[in-house]
């Protein structure tokens, strides 16, 4: 028989608005596989049943009398959506990963939670998140790490580990991730699942988080090309104030998952710009064998030269250390800093305004030449990592938090790029290896055409069947 946790997001909703299964039921059946599961998968920092279930009873009680916003329920209406633990929930613990904030509670919320709100979703409660979003890993003071359930001994990654995990597991249908230098695709790679970062200025960061650069960008993780574009619909949308636009899409991203996306130019390249990266095989065959099916297609899939060089690599550091900066920590509690993030404060607080300022103009710079240098072509595509997942405490274990950044480098050296040139980006969960671990290909579009992608998805994960081959965890 099947159970509430086997349908997608989009199901469960349909399910709802049919009266097939209430919101209370959905909420209730994840609540328990949370409390009986998480211990081992670390899918959760907090976890708000009660406030869970209140939702769920409002939903339930809109859809029974229809009383409800515009006299429809939105596409995802009464299903579970969590919030990584990186973004303000009001009244709700918020820790950013980190030890230095326990006892904070947020006095107001993010306006993407508002927007989940506002669409009837219902937050089971807050992902694990590493410290300030900083690691490619979920590996914190003040939860258990995130592991993939595909082995719960190796990493669900970050900094979206939670949310992967979460999804992954069964514990949630779908979740709110966010993505600063590969946060969204790391863990959907690590943990068997599509994950779409949106382009610059597709989500507002507001009120409080700033732009700065504009790395970081909230968007989706799920287990459906349909479900992730029905959540970024949702998510989609500009404050005042805000420093970057993406041009609306025209159409819905849900549409854009029913529609075929025509023939297309893919680029292609798997040569890393960090000097060291070494591909592993199984990540070459993840690659190739996604190059050989967008061909199967009617695709044309061409060789590209490396879209950027090493030359790059000390500017993104300088302002990769300057964010490590940004969340205020009282001095107080600087001793309860994890090494690597000590570290990274350390040396972005080194950096001068002016080398800061270079730095970013340099990226601008190359970001505009590599966006040049690739319009010909449709989409690019790269390996998401470098190596299948890693175990827990691999990336930490090393005596000097210096050579911990460097593995992370050299581990996720092709998803930042996207990030500083503002385009979208998606993981597909094309391959698994011997072991039965995911390894995932990343397909980056042009600025602003994440429904291109989100087409090309779709098409991708018909061929290869529901569900990306209905693959699952033991766990599930």
């Amino acid at each position: 028989m099947t159970a509430i946790h086997d349908l997608t997001a989009l199901q469960q909703a349909a399910a709802v608005r049919d009266r097939d299964v209430s919101p209370v039921e959905i909420v209730d059946h994840y609540l328990e596989r949370i409390a009986r599961l998480d211990a081992e998968v670390g899918a959760y920092a907090t976890v708000t049943a009660e406030r869970a279930r209140e939702q769920a009873r409002r939903a339930e009680a809109a859809i029974t009398s229809g009383d409800l916003p515009d006299g429809v329920p939105s596409p995802l209406y009464g299903v579970p959506v969590p919030i990584k633990d990186l973004n303000l929930v009001k009244d709700v613990p918020t820790l950013f990963g980190s030890a230095t904030y326990e006892g904070f509670v947020s006095p107001l919320d993010d306006s993407v939670v508002e927007r989940l709100r506002d669409a009837g979703t219902i937050m089971l409660g807050k992902t694990n998140a590493p410290e300030f979003g900083l690691p490619c890993y979920t590996e914190t003071y003040v939860a258990p790490p995130a592991r993939t359930p595909w082995d719960l001994t190796r990493s669900a990654g970050g900094s979206s580990g939670g949310a992967a995990a979460a999804v992954a597991a069964g514990l949630a249908p779908a979740a709110h991730a966010s993505d600063g230098a590969g946060s969204i695709r790391i863990p959907a790679s690590m943990c068997g699942l599509f994950g779409i970062k949106p382009s610059r200025g597709r989500i507002s960061t507001g009120p409080i988080i700033p732009d700065l650069a504009g790395l970081g960008t909230s968007g989706p993780i799920a287990r459906t090309v349909a479900d992730a574009a029905a959540l970024l619909d949702v998510m989609a949308h500009s404050v005042p104030g805000d420093l970057s636009y993406a041009p609306p899409p025209g159409t819905s991203f849900a549409a854009c998952a029913e529609r075929e996306p025509g023939r297309l130019r893919i680029g292609r390249t798997a040569e890393p710009v960090v000097p060291g990266a070494e591909v592993h095989p199984e990540v070459t065959a993840a690659y190739e064998a996604a190059s050989r099916l967008l061909e199967s297609l009617g695709h044309e899939v061409v060789d590209v030269p490396r879209v950027y060089d090493s030359s790059i690599l000390a500017d993104f550091e300088t302002l990769y250390y300057s964010y490590a900066c940004v969340h205020p920590v009282d001095p107080a509690m600087e001793g309860k800093l994890r090494p690597l993030t000590a570290w990274l404060r350390e040396r972005g607080l080194a950096v001068s305004a002016p080398d800061l300022l270079r730095a970013m103009s340099s990226l601008q710079l190359a970001a505009r030449a590599g966006l040049a240098a690739t319009a010909g072509y449709d989409a690019l595509l790269t390996p998401t990592l470098t190596a299948p997942p890693v175990p827990v405490g691999w990336f930490e274990d090393v005596d000097d938090p210096a050579e911990t950044f460097r593995r992370m480098e050299r581990f996720s050296p092709f998803a930042a790029f996207c990030n500083v040139s503002g385009q979208p980006a998606v993981n597909l969960p094309l391959h698994w290896t011997p072991e039965g671990l995911p390894v995932g290909v990343m397909l980056a579009g042009r600025y602003g055409e994440e429904g291109l992608l989100i087409s090309l998805s779709a098409q991708v994960e018909a061929a290869v069947g529901g569900f990306w081959g209905d693959r699952r965890p033991s766990v599930w």
